[in-house]
């Protein structure tokens, strides 16, 4: 926890953490590159930081609704983390969420 978190939490409002969103590949129709630091309150879960990337702008809604399997190849700090079964996970300061759609060609 850092000095602006020890103080805020002395002075009763919320803690904050910082998670990395990365989201690389071909996702509908466009190309996606992301690598944002988000910061969210302490105790936040997958999907508040799904709903903050919709409220900053960050394409993670429409890549997933766009690219139905990226639904199931989330990945939460190298882990396979699949949206639907893990909306309610709490997510930690220093966590990674990477959105990696898969490549093909020949």
């Amino acid at each position: 926890m850092g000095v602006v978190d020890s103080i805020r939490r002395a002075l009763g409002g919320p803690a904050t953490i910082k998670v990395h969103l990365l989201i690389k590949g071909r996702i509908g129709e466009g190309w996606q590159d992301v690598d944002r630091t988000l910061k969210l309150r302490e105790g936040a879960t997958l999907g508040e930081l799904i709903d903050e990337a919709e409220r900053l702008g960050i394409p993670l809604v429409h890549a997933l609704e766009n690219s139905p399997h990226l639904r199931d190849t989330l990945m939460h700090n190298g882990e396979r983390c699949p949206v639907e079964d893990n909306r309610d996970r709490v997510l930690s300061d220093g966590d990674q969420i990477y959105l990696l759609a898969p490549f093909a060609g020949g």
